[in-house]
C-alpha cells in the first residue's frame, strides 16, 4: 500500500488528533476511545489516523494509536516549526512524492501520472478535486507547493 494524503483528512483533524493523543490520552489509547474522545465516527477518524501514521506522527496497530516522538514535537512547536515539519514530512508521501518529481504541473496532469504510477486514490469521480483540495490544503499551507495560474509549483 502505497503512503498517501487521505482525501478526507485535514490538517485541523491533524492537529486535533495529536492534541487529544498528547494532552489527553498521555499519547497512546485505543481507536475505540479515541473515537469517544473525539466525538467522531470511526469512518471519520481513520483517514486522519492513516494519514497522520504516514507523515510519522502516530502509530497504529492492532486497534492501539501511539504518539511519536514527531508527533509530540508537533503539539508542541509553534506554527512556523510545524511548516516545516509538516512540508518535510510530505516529501516522502502521495501525492507530493510524486509532485516532487514532476516539479511543476497542472492537477490533471499530476492525476494522470499518479494513476499510471500505480495510485488509484484518486480514481473516482471526485479524483481530481480531491487532489486539489489536497495540494491547496497541505501543499500550499506547508510551503511545499506554490500556485502558478493553473498549476503548481514545487517550493525548494
Amino acid at each position: 500500500m502505497v503512503d498517501i494524503v487521505d482525501p478526507n483528512a485535514r490538517i485541523a483533524d491533524l492537529v486535533g488528533l495529536l492534541y487529544v493523543m498528547n494532552n489527553i490520552f498521555d499519547g497512546k489509547t485505543d481507536l475505540y476511545q479515541l473515537e469517544k474522545e473525539m466525538e467522531v465516527d470511526i469512518d471519520d477518524l481513520m483517514p486522519i489516523v492513516y494519514t497522520a501514521s504516514n507523515l510519522g506522527f502516530v502509530s497504529a496497530e492492532e486497534g492501539d494509536i501511539t504518539i511519536t516522538e514527531k508527533g509530540k514535537e508537533y503539539v508542541k512547536a509553534g506554527i512556523k516549526r510545524r511548516k516545516d515539519m509538516l512540508r518535510e514530512s510530505l516529501r516522502n508521501i502521495e501525492p507530493f512524492k510524486t509532485a516532487i518529481s514532476v516539479g511543476q504541473f497542472e492537477s490533471k496532469d499530476l492525476l494522470e501520472i499518479l494513476e499510471n504510477n500505480g495510485v488509484q486514490t484518486f480514481n473516482s469521480p471526485y479524483g481530481l478535486h480531491d487532489l486539489e483540495v489536497i495540494l491547496i490544503e497541505w501543499g500550499i499551507y506547508s510551503g511545499l507547493l506554490k500556485k502558478i495560474d493553473e498549476g503548481y509549483s514545487i517550493i525548494k
